[in-house]
């Protein structure tokens, strides 16, 4: 059932409002937060095949938002990439204009999981569920996963649980993509692999090279990450997914508008080149 939308002052999820309602291409709205929000979803490029990049998914992490704006902008070289510039709104507003975002019944929970006033490190969505770890690839499993609803790492009662990642999911099984990618901060690394098979490996080590030599980071292992949307790609779908750390690792949680230039400078082509290098059959 809908949630009642709420309203909430200028900020970022404004901003990626107001693009998507001056967005002339192919768009839709993929799903609502557990708070009501709507979420956005654009499409650049042609073909009957696509990708899927998808920004925010971890609240602090909200400087993504901004660079997913400029990836449209930038474009795409072969097929089609579906942009998701922000994919937990409730969490991004929590922790960039506070508790005050949250409807006025949710605040008071929220205040006892947060302990403090200052949500500004908060890196899960409204209902305290970390979005990243809630889905079925090796759910519950993970080194740091807690088991009730925290800022950060909880994994939800079930998998798919919360409204965000159960609209990602079912957006992605609909769009069947060919790749997907997921933005995060901090440390300018790549993950690229999750248990795959030696074939599948080998093919998707290859694209993730073309994300080292793009931005200049180096590949990556995580060897204790379940649950996350990139896992779920690579085990389920079997296609090449990554996660792409942005962020100079010794700048502090959260990184703030100071800090995209130099994110945008080292990552603005990285989608568009890897959209010339994956299998669009």
């Amino acid at each position: 059932m809908r949630k009642t939308r709420i309203r909430c002052g200028m900020g970022i999820y404004d901003e990626i409002a107001a693009f998507y309602q001056s967005y002339r291409g192919e768009k839709r709205i993929y799903g609502y937060s557990e708070f009501g929000r709507p979420l956005y979803a654009m499409r650049v490029g042609k073909g009957e095949k696509a990708g899927i990049s998808q920004y925010a998914i971890h609240a602090r992490e909200w400087i993504t938002a901004l660079l997913g704006l400029e990836h449209i902008r930038r474009g795409v070289i072969k097929g089609s990439v579906w942009f998701l510039p922000c994919t937990n709104p409730d969490g991004v507003l929590l922790a960039t204009e506070g508790l005050g975002s949250a409807p006025e019944e949710e605040r008071g929970r929220l205040g006892k999981i947060n302990i403090c006033d200052d949500f500004s490190l908060w890196k899960a969505n409204g209902r305290g569920v970390d979005l990243n770890v809630n889905f079925p690839a090796k759910w519950g499993t993970g080194k740091s996963n807690v088991f009730s609803p925290a800022s950060e790492n909880y994994v939800g009662a079930a998998p798919l649980c919360a409204a965000e990642s159960r609209a990602l999911y079912d957006f992605t099984v609909g769009v069947q993509p060919t790749f997907t990618l997921s933005w995060h901060t901090k440390g300018e690394e790549v993950y690229w692999r999750f248990h795959q098979p030696p074939l599948r490996r080998a093919r998707d080590k290859k694209i993730a090279h073309i994300l080292q030599k793009t931005t200049g980071y180096p590949l990556k292992e995580a060897p204790f990450s379940v649950g996350g949307y990139k896992d779920w790609c690579v085990e389920h779908l079997k296609i090449p997914a990554f996660t792409v750390e942005v962020g100079r690792g010794d700048l502090p949680h959260p990184l703030g508008r100071d800090a995209l230039g130099e994110i945008v400078k080292k990552n603005i082509d990285a989608v568009a080149r890897l959209t010339e290098v994956v299998s669009w059959k």
